[in-house]
């Protein structure tokens, strides 16, 4: 019973942070797909934010770029640059079995593959779950992959 309590007391806190914070959905209701930052623009450092003019469909979702270099990149080889776990929170995957909004501007690169984090207030305080991702990447990340195949169907 208080782990369900404490599932929703953070459930309204995220719904909260969502609204407050600018988190977003991994695609949102439009079909763009990570607030429309540019996928690629990750690799070379910066999250950029792309441009309807600049844009590509890919399994449902249109995704804007930067430059329509960055989109001739993401055409050749799409799979590089999609976020890991269909976009949503690799922390909340890894420690939480669970798909927590992002903030498209908190981000890792691990082996060559992009992770996306949530960022926002919870319990008072801001919670940028990428701060205990870097301490436990490997723990996290191994974690993340054995729970996302349970996750992606959940709601």
């Amino acid at each position: 019973m208080r782990t369900l309590k404490s599932i929703f007391i953070f459930s309204a806190v995220l719904i909260f942070g969502y609204t407050a914070q600018a988190q977003i959905a991994p695609v949102d209701n439009n079909g763009v797909a990570i607030g429309g930052y540019d996928v690629v623009s990750y690799f070379s450092g910066e999250a950029k934010r792309g441009f309807e003019s600049f844009s590509a469909k890919y399994n449902g979702a249109t995704y804007y770029f930067f430059t329509k270099a960055n989109k001739s990149a993401f055409n050749k080889s799409p799979e590089k640059y999609l976020p890991q776990f269909d976009g949503f929170c690799a922390w909340g995957v890894g420690a939480k079995s669970a798909k927590f909004p992002i903030d498209p501007e908190s981000y890792d690169i691990v082996d060559g593959k992009l992770y996306l984090f949530f960022n926002a207030p919870f319990n008072g305080e801001q919670f940028n779950t990428i701060l205990d991702w870097n301490k436990r990447t490997t723990e996290l990340k191994k974690a993340a992959d054995a729970n996302w195949p349970k996750v992606k169907n959940s709601k």
